[in-house]
């Protein structure tokens, strides 16, 4: 039997095998049969339908894919900020920005106040909610401490980050009096081996509160002489007040051995810290009180 020819043509909708709507895929499929000869079969019409068909299921899909990361950063713009080329001048912008700071934080800063006998101080925690106990002369009061050296920033004798010397209750060094023994205890205003600063600058401190008490050599460990007097060009009479180490610690070297009291407390238990405080006790410093407990 002699077969007749047909051509089929097979046109797929939206330039593709597959349209997508939606996330889904919508065929769109038309068969057209051209007849070239009229005597064309129905059998031979659902034949050559069916492999049409047959080769379109088969076909390559498109595959959706879920991709999951991080988008590129943004580009980043020319910065107008000049950047330094050399050692000279990044220390100078670093300078620059370290006074910016200073002037902001001296901007902010709670001015310290000052006893009758003229120890500057400043509370820098607060004591909880609803302490009022109060340390007052003849307590017995305990405490944690650190003695510090004034930072290179420093412009009340109060501010800024200290150089540790020695400390007690902190956990530096070999801090403890007897093993346990953490914390120190004296008698307010009431023992003259204890210095003067702290026991003039601890009064009315709250049980739970923070406090720096600036200490000059004179209110310190420096004997109490005119040979011992640090002050610019060491001519005070010896246990004067002298307000100008709060400013700037201007105290000129003076005789170790003569001068730097070792029976003033708190003092240093290890050999690194007494030779610290060797090389300091003529200089303003700072010491930090935590009040632990009062009796």
């Amino acid at each position: 039997m002699k077969l007749k020819s047909a051509i089929f043509c097979l046109s797929i909708s939206s330039s593709g095998a597959f349209s997508v709507n939606n996330g889904r895929r919508d065929p769109s499929v038309s068969l057209h049969a051209i007849h070239t000869n009229k005597g064309l079969s129905r059998p031979e019409f659902v034949q050559a339908a069916a492999v049409s068909l047959a080769s379109l299921i088969t076909m390559p899909q498109n595959a959706d894919a879920l991709v999951k990361g991080n988008a590129p950063p943004p580009k980043k713009g020319v910065s107008d900020e000049r950047k330094c080329r050399n050692v000279e001048e990044c220390q100078e912008m670093a300078d620059r920005l370290a006074d910016k700071v200073q002037e902001e934080a001296r901007a902010n800063m709670i001015p310290a106040s000052l006893t009758k006998r003229g120890t500057a101080y400043r509370d820098v925690v607060e004591a909880p909610a609803g302490v009022e106990a109060k340390a007052k002369l003849g307590d017995t009061a305990k405490i944690y401490y650190k003695v510090l050296k004034l930072g290179k920033r420093s412009y009340d004798g109060l501010s800024g980050e200290g150089t540790v010397v020695f400390s007690r209750g902190y956990g530096l060094e070999d801090d403890e009096d007897k093993a346990g023994v953490k914390s120190f205890s004296f008698a307010v205003g009431q023992d003259d081996s204890v210095i003067g600063a702290l026991n003039d600058g601890i009064v009315g401190q709250k049980i739970g509160s923070t406090r720096r008490i600036s200490i000059t050599p004179q209110m310190g460990w420096e004997k109490a002489s005119k040979e011992c007097d640090g002050g610019p060009g060491g001519s005070g009479s010896g246990g004067e007040l002298k307000t100008d180490y709060v400013v700037v610690p201007t105290a000129t070297m003076v005789a170790t051995e003569i001068c730097f009291d070792k029976e003033k407390r708190p003092f240093p238990k290890t050999y690194a810290e007494q030779r610290r405080m060797a090389q300091r006790f003529d200089q303003s410093l700072i010491i930090e009180v935590e009040l632990v407990d009062l009796k």
